[in-house]
Parts: structure tokens; C-alpha cells; sequence
């Protein structure tokens, strides 16, 4: 690992504790927008990630694998083939 990831995990980690101690100063002093903008935040975060899921599914496409002829095999039927 070089020393700019190791900086970059610093300065993270560092962010995030100056926002934690700005997050639980607002609480503390009871600010409505200390709780309602985290979680607007995240709540949208994860709305877009499902949304992002199921575009993903709904556009995917599927090709059959070759050699197949797509229709499955009833159950055993691999068995009594031999």
C-alpha cells in the first residue's frame, strides 16, 4: 500500500470523526436538521441503490447457454438419460 491511499484513509477517517462531533453537537443542542438532513441522506441513498436494482434486473439481458435448447429438463430426466 503507498503513502497516498494511506493518506486518503487518514483523511477519512478523520472527516468522519469531525462530522460525528458535528452530528452529536446538534443533537445535543437539539437541532431538528442535526437528525432530518442523515437521514434525507440516507434514505434517498438507499431508494436510489433499489431503484438502481431493479433497473438493473428489469434491462438485463439473458442468452440462453449454447447447447441448450432452453426448455428445462423435468425432474430425474438427467438421471434416466444415462
Amino acid at each position: 500500500m503507498d503513502d497516498a491511499s494511506r493518506t486518503q484513509g487518514w483523511a477519512i477517517c478523520i472527516g468522519a470523526g469531525v462530522l460525528a462531533f458535528l452530528f452529536l453537537l446538534g443533537v445535543l443542542n437539539g437541532s431538528y436538521l442535526a437528525l432530518a438532513i442523515p437521514v434525507t441522506i440516507l434514505t434517498l441513498f438507499v431508494l436510489g441503490l433499489a431503484g438502481w436494482v431493479g433497473y438493473t434486473i428489469a434491462t438485463i439481458r439473458v442468452e440462453p447457454a449454447s447447447g441448450t435448447s432452453g426448455d428445462p429438463e423435468p425432474d430425474g430426466a438427467s438421471d434416466r438419460a444415462a
